[in-house]
């Protein structure tokens, strides 16, 4: 049997060992390996995936595959931890803005550059994507920080019911524009001069073959936030060890997440399909916030304590520069190595706030 169908088995194995048992130091070691091993896996069957029903619909697939997984960690964490954990939706989710945005994005300017002198890419898709991501991460991360109608960063219940379901209308209006009335927008851009990779024109998989791969990519991406919720508490523990703050935790852990969606990002890049990888980074943003929040919302009706959306003032800087050097990126369709390095720089200097705020 190949191994990218004998290893998310065999996480999901492990993950049901350990689920739950205290973690010493070579269960931590095991799970780490079995955590990569699922996440090569889940991008290897995410494009077979993707190969076989084109893009954009595999690009959405992964991103909401993900989102979902990533929904379910969320929640589970702040069931299951003891710490506070009021901001941890608000810093996972800001940090997979910031990851996708920038880390993604910026690594799949500078590959697709270096891949064709310059990265092409379809101004009008990317620029919808860039938009409907501004729109909800104002929307739902920053305007809590200013409300007067409840205490601190945090929506009054209306309030967070009017969040919810703009989000998710305005997620299900973009899918609908990027699948149906306006695919063309988000399809692969070629670019004069280079060649196109084999694999383009290779026949697609079978649909018993695309299906068996779409049932190893959710049992993959369950084994990966399975196994990353395993790894949270020495991750916390590593955190508070290194006088971190516990914002840290929720970077981390998205970091974890969109694993399989960067991988198959630079992939897509590396063979100058930037488009694909813009969609599966904005689209990631995008899956993030407006899946995410509606879901933490249906839940905080049961959970105990206060719900922190609201982004601090440097967060917020960070968005906002986001959102500008996004917006003079996508508007020529076109972008060098510079502008794949201002998004890194970008994505480094979060990172460095993060832990060192």
């Amino acid at each position: 049997m190949p191994w990218t169908t004998v290893v998310p088995v065999a996480a999901l194995l492990v993950l049901a060992v350990t689920w739950g048992r205290h973690a010493g130091a070579v269960l931590i070691v095991l799970v780490g390996a079995c955590l990569a091993g699922a996440v090569l896996a889940a991008v290897h069957h995410a494009e077979v995936v993707a190969h076989r029903v084109g893009e954009p619909f595999g690009s959405l697939v992964l991103a909401v595959a993900v989102t979902v997984i990533e929904v379910a960690l969320i929640v589970t964490l702040m069931v299951s931890s003891a710490s506070d954990t009021a901001s941890l939706a608000r810093d996972t989710v800001f940090a997979a803005v910031m990851i996708t945005c920038n880390g993604i994005v910026g690594l799949s300017l500078l590959l697709g550059a270096l891949h064709g002198r310059v990265a092409v890419f379809n101004a009008e898709g990317t620029g919808t994507a860039l938009a409907t991501v501004s729109t909800l991460a104002a929307l739902c991360l920053v305007l809590p920080t200013f409300t007067t109608s409840s205490p601190g960063a945090s929506f009054s219940g209306p309030q967070l019911a009017f969040a919810a379901v703009a989000s998710v209308a305005l997620y299900g209006l973009f899918v609908l524009i990027q699948t149906v009335r306006h695919r063309d927008y988000f399809l692969p851009v070629a670019h004069p001069g280079v060649p196109e990779h084999d694999d383009e024109h290779a026949d697609p998989p079978s649909d018993r073959v695309a299906l068996w791969s779409l049932g190893l990519l959710l049992v993959a991406l369950v084994a990966v936030v399975g196994l990353a919720k395993i790894e949270s508490k020495p991750i916390e523990d590593g955190v508070k060890a290194a006088g971190f703050p516990a914002s840290a935790v929720g970077v981390i852990i998205a970091l974890l997440v969109l694993l399989p969606e960067t991988l198959a990002a630079v992939r897509a890049a590396r063979r100058g399909r930037v488009q694909t990888s813009l969609n599966l980074g904005l689209g990631s943003a995008m899956a993030s916030i407006g899946l995410t929040i509606p879901a933490i919302a249906v839940a905080s009706i049961w959970l105990e304590g206060p719900l922190e959306l609201g982004l601090g003032a440097t967060q917020i800087v960070l968005l906002a520069i986001t959102v500008a050097v996004g917006t003079l990126t996508v508007v020529p369709g076109r972008a060098t190595l510079q502008q794949g390095g201002v998004h890194l720089v970008l994505f480094g200097a979060f990172l460095f706030l993060a832990i060192n705020p």
